[in-house]
């Protein structure tokens, strides 16, 4: 079964979540990113990878949609969840102090005929 089978074959979206952040992870790992922390949860907001690209700090969301029936996954990045992302990298940063330069990516995940098609998209938003 291919990663994308296993994730349709979930019937609970925290399952499809997990298995979707998993293969997201290698695949970021793949394009040279070092992986921090994974799955980060504040009262404000949750941050699904924090990484290093170089010496930028990333903050990633991960979003996966089997099908692009209702939209392909990068426009679930909603303004609201750009805001809650936004606050829990404040308080991240806040505990963790970063000197570089800090960004936000989102990693988009499309399931097609072949598998997974990955979009990553680095800088995909500023602070509103």
């Amino acid at each position: 079964m291919t990663p994308l089978e296993d994730f349709q074959q979930q019937s609970h979206t925290r399952g499809r979540g997990r298995l979707a952040e998993a293969e997201g992870v290698a695949w970021l790992q793949g394009q040279g990113y070092r992986i921090l922390e994974r799955n980060v949860e504040y009262k404000a907001g949750e941050i699904d990878v924090v990484a290093l690209e170089g010496d930028a700090l990333c903050f990633v969301e991960i979003k996966a949609r089997a099908t692009t029936q209702f939209g392909e996954a990068v426009r679930a990045v909603t303004r609201r969840k750009r805001r809650q992302i936004a606050a829990a990298a404040a308080l991240f940063l806040a505990a963790h102090p970063h000197e570089g330069p800090c960004r936000f990516d989102v990693l988009a995940m499309d399931g097609a005929k072949e598998g997974w098609r990955f979009t990553l998209l680095r800088d995909a938003f500023q602070l509103e």
